[in-house]
């Protein structure tokens, strides 16, 4: 790849901006985006009206980068006089400063100039690639451009300030530079979002790079010292870990007002975003490494829990949303992500995390306050999750802009018939009724233990002995030897063997007739790439190895598969799942992606998907989960619990400083 045709991307909670290596937007997509509206929608810089050339670039942190660069007459032969260089600070809005420097004994006079533009458009149609036309305004002051944007009560603007004086024009800044022999010129500039709430400080300073740390909630040092120290020969292991804890701190965000704590975004860099269900799989793999994500995770979401039907945004009493935005499609009644509830798991997960998260921290206190968000989960678990009663949790969108699937395989056509026929709704994925089982068995414990209601407990548990039984029956197919995908909204059986059965075994709904199959399934090559676990056999008709849901590779998906298998006692096969996805991980760098083809194991790096986002948070706490299935981590009774290390894996490894209830603990195996 061409240097300047490397992306960058740099992060700050829901403040992103992507350009190209060089620093400059070129991409129909790039730009600053603030609270999912594009605050810059041009930013580029030319030296006597041409692109630069670029040299190289560093990103010290998620945050942050220096790009080096010369002339763009550089050519072979002839050595370049004059650097560039550009140090940007993401922090809420951009800090960069641009620094000409000349090595020869000549003055040069040069013409530096700015290129800029603001459209504000939604995050939405940058994504569609439908972008609407608005009446931005432009105001030029001595040092500083501002654009600004309303429709009603939704206002944008954004405010470029510049420390050196030059020609300034509604979308230009232009310098007439005279450079002194062995001389310096640098300018500064400041990009300042403001919305609704008025402006957002620019959390940085004019000053040397070095200098310039953002106040962030948690640097990344800190984030690091607190997390467990892995010590290991496995390569692979060691690196990924550091780069997903490097990734989870990246994607830590404040997603609404009043929530202290950051809790993890799905994705950069369209969906720095609160996610139910990412943010909640993710909490739930960082915990015995993070597990304040879970606290701020459950609160967060219980914060913005549906009390209320809404048809438009999918929403019934008790659910957990899926997706939160705040862009000017939401904010304006457009899109129904205020937030939107189009998720038929999520709430489950929520439960799920609840019981987890007091397991491993004692945290009685979050159990008692998130009592009654626990309690509207279950009561919209027992009656809105199944509208036709019949003991499955099934979906079907009730609004015109939501998602067919709100399983996690969320695309239109994910599920399907072997046959390769999409299923008609409402829709009762296997992994759901999966999740509905664990969520009872566990709701069932904090009420008895810490909410005194015996009778709650009580009702649970019955209810998930008799799903346990039913679903063994009537989502098993004798004759292919494997659970069904789904029921369709005729009852039938949706026969594609897909990855969502692994799910089946980490929720612990599989009885033990029918476990070995599964098990045997999981691992057979039509499901198993030797990377990782298939969205969909090979074996099916719907089989893309490089569709979205119907034939890659999720990593979260395959991790959490390997941990069934170790529920299941199959802890050799579960190691060995692991390992090839953090072999995986280290062909890509050691930063697992959202997902990759689905191509059979052949060479030493899995084929990539085309679009993946990256980081990714549940690609990431992938990663984490790993670890916790090949050290065997569990807390029973308050106490920690680890295995032996698993057969044909190469050892030793030791886990310090691991959280448990108040204390730190270091295992060995």
């Amino acid at each position: 790849m061409v240097m300047s045709q490397a992306r960058l991307a740099l992060l700050d909670g829901s403040t992103f901006f992507t350009t190209n290596g060089l620093g400059d937007t070129d991409m129909a997509d790039d730009g600053l985006y603030f609270a999912d509206t594009r605050h810059l929608s041009l930013w580029r810089l030319t030296l006597d009206g041409a692109e630069l050339h670029l040299l190289s670039y560093d990103t010290p942190q998620y945050y942050s980068a220096r790009i080096h660069a010369t002339l763009p007459s550089v050519s072979v032969g002839v050595n370049p006089t004059v650097s560039v260089r550009r140090d940007r600070i993401v922090a809420t809005g951009v800090h960069e400063d641009v620094v000409l420097e000349n090595y020869s004994d000549e003055e040069r006079d040069l013409v530096v100039e700015l290129a800029l533009d603001a459209d504000f458009a939604d995050i939405f149609e940058v994504k569609d690639d439908k972008i609407g036309s608005r009446r931005v305004t432009v105001d030029v002051d001595t040092d500083t451009i501002t654009f600004g944007y309303r429709n009603g009560d939704f206002a944008r603007a954004t405010k470029v300030v510049f420390t050196e004086p030059g020609t300034l024009q509604p979308t230009s800044m232009r310098w007439a530079v005279r450079l002194p022999a062995r001389g310096t010129w640098t300018t500064c500039i400041d990009v300042i979002c403001s919305d609704n709430d008025g402006e957002h400080k620019l959390r940085v300073g004019h000053g040397g790079f070095g200098r310039l740390q953002p106040d962030m909630p948690q640097t990344m040092q800190q984030w690091l010292d607190e997390a467990p120290v892995l010590h290991t020969v496995f390569d692979p292991a060691r690196h990924a870990y550091r780069h997903a804890l490097q990734d989870l701190a990246a994607l830590r965000f404040h997603p609404i007002q009043g929530c202290v704590h950051s809790v993890p975004a799905a994705g950069a860099p369209w969906f720095m975003a609160l996610f139910g269900r990412d943010s909640l799989i993710t909490a739930y793999q960082a915990l015995p490494f993070h597990p304040r994500l879970a606290r701020t995770t459950l609160d967060a979401l219980a914060m913005v829990q549906a009390t209320q039907v809404d048809d438009f945004r999918d929403a019934d009493p008790g659910k957990i949303p899926h997706e939160l935005r705040h862009g000017e499609l939401t904010a304006t009644g457009r899109t129904p992500h205020s937030p939107y509830y189009g998720s038929h798991d999520a709430t489950l997960l929520f439960l799920i995390l609840l019981d987890e998260y007091e397991r491993w921290t004692g945290d009685t206190e979050a159990v008692h306050r998130l009592e009654p968000a626990a309690r509207a989960a279950v009561a919209w678990m027992q009656g809105p999750a199944d509208p036709d009663g019949d003991g499955y949790l099934e979906y079907r969108t009730r609004s015109p802009q939501g998602l067919a699937n709100q399983c996690w395989k969320d695309s239109w056509n994910s599920i399907m018939f072997a046959d390769g026929r999409v299923a008609d709704p409402p829709i009762a994925t296997c992994e759901i009724q999966g999740y509905a089982y664990d969520a009872r068995l566990r709701t069932a414990r904090l009420a008895r233990e810490f909410w005194h209601d015996p009778g709650l407990a009580d009702q649970l548990e019955q209810e998930a002995a008799a799903l346990r039984q039913r679903f063994n029956t009537d989502f098993w197919i004798a004759e292919r030897g494997h659970f069904a995908l789904a029921l369709d909204g005729g009852k039938r059986q949706v026969d594609a063997a897909t990855s969502n059965i692994g799910h089946l075994l980490w929720s612990g709904i599989v009885d033990d007739e029918h476990a070995e199959a599964t098990v045997a399934l999981l691992l057979d090559p039509k499901m198993n790439s030797g990377w990782g676990v298939r969205t969909m056999s090979s074996a099916d008709h719907g089989y893309n190895p490089i569709e979205y849901h119907n034939g890659t590779v999720w990593p979260h998906d395959t991790a959490i598969i390997a941990e069934g298998l170790r529920r299941y006692g199959h802890r050799e096969q579960a190691a060995e799942l692991g390992v090839k996805l953090l072999e995986a991980a280290a062909a890509f760098g050691y930063r697992l992606p959202e997902v990759f083809a689905g191509f059979q194991r052949k060479g030493n790096k899995p084929v990539e998907y085309p679009t993946p986002s990256s980081p990714q948070a549940w690609s990431a706490g992938s990663v984490l989960l790993v670890l916790r299935t090949l050290f065997g981590l569990d807390v029973e009774d308050g106490t920690l619990r680890w295995a032996a290390r698993p057969a044909g894996f190469d050892g030793p490894m030791r886990l310090e400083n691991v959280p448990v209830r108040g204390r730190r603990q270091t295992v060995e195996i």
